[in-house]
């Protein structure tokens, strides 16, 4: 209890950040509640604010943010994703593949540090900021990296919204194959909603369905990095007793399967409508309280200063990615 209550301060501070940015990023949702939170967070950082703050801010940042995951499950119907995975699996395998080889072997090339190579990776490759959100917990990415990233992803997120309709017309697209190449190339769900329904209805509904295909690839990829997180760990020295300093437990990231049996109630046991509809959007809203934590723990300044190769990173990435899901279209 004495420890609920020296977090409440600062759990308190990310949600008076979160709430008006919730409410703009409803306006606006090009933008989106969670940039804006780490904006707003990023601008109070300067506060030389009281340690009592402190605590509850880490616990936003990490544990409130796992949780928000597993409530995002609650938002997936495995029917609607099977049905269109099935139709798409080779298509994303191939443009899965092409981005995170591109994330890999441009970051070594721009010395892009290997964190935010990874967050960048992830969030080209699956759903911008979710896959960030869910894979930083799991290589132990601090504020600054994942607010690199984030901001990142942000921007090719706005340039897509208003670019890739005017590009699907140019190439005379048909709705089916533009909501294909806008839900595989286009990061996060704002985007891919604001240029899918840019172009038509037929596809902005296509392009939903696979993004959320795309925002399933958290699950094996969250798994895959907490392994090769565990394995550099191994290749530590050891403690002074002896020991590995490493433990698999703490690696796993066991919030993905919370997100996995809340796809599967969400799916096959029957909820009341208030409930399938207030956890996802409470987990949307836990998502921009931990934004907002990061933001009051970033260092703008150095973020500022190191910001030119990540997003050199991001859109190496992005062209790559929107080139191969054209190219991997037209041979389907």
């Amino acid at each position: 209890m004495k420890s609920i209550i020296h977090k409440l301060p600062g759990i308190g501070l990310a949600a008076v950040i979160a709430i008006p940015a919730w409410f703009i990023g409803k306006s606006f949702p090009i933008i989106g509640g969670p940039v804006l939170g780490i904006l707003f967070g990023m601008l109070l950082a300067f506060w030389k604010r009281p340690a009592p703050f402190n605590e509850g801010i880490q616990y936003t940042a990490k544990k409130l943010l796992q949780y928000a995951i597993i409530l995002l499950g609650f938002d997936m119907n495995l029917y609607d994703i099977f049905k269109v995975g099935g139709q798409t699996l080779t298509f994303m395998i191939f443009t899965l593949t092409m981005a995170f080889t591109t994330a890999f072997a441009a970051g070594k090339l721009l010395k892009v540090d290997s964190k935010t190579n990874i967050l960048i990776g992830v969030g080209t490759a699956i759903c911008g900021g979710s896959a960030i959100a869910a894979t930083a917990p799991v290589i132990e990415a601090n504020e600054e990296e994942v607010a690199r990233s984030i901001s990142t992803i942000f921007f090719f997120n706005v340039i897509a919204a208003f670019l890739f309709p005017f590009l699907g017309h140019i190439l005379h697209m048909s709705s089916s194959d533009f909501g294909l190449w806008a839900g595989t190339a286009v990061n996060d769900t704002s985007s891919v909603v604001a240029a899918g329904y840019a172009f038509s209805d037929e596809a902005g509904n296509l392009a939903v369905i696979v993004k959320l295909t795309r925002t399933l690839m958290i699950v094996p990829v969250t798994l895959g990095l907490a392994f090769y997180t565990s394995r550099k760990r191994a290749e530590q020295p050891e403690d002074l007793k002896g020991h590995k300093c490493y433990n698999f437990r703490t690696i796993f990231p066991w919030f993905v399967i919370g997100f996995i049996a809340a796809s599967i109630v969400n799916t096959f046991l029957p909820m009341p409508q208030e409930i399938g509809d207030l956890a996802p959007q409470l987990g949307k809203f836990l998502i921009i309280m931990a934004m907002a934590a990061i933001g009051l723990n970033t260092n703008i300044i150095e973020l500022i200063k190191s910001g030119a190769k990540p997003i050199l990173l991001g859109l190496i990435c992005w062209i790559v990615l929107s080139l191969t899901a054209l190219a991997v279209l037209n041979l389907l």
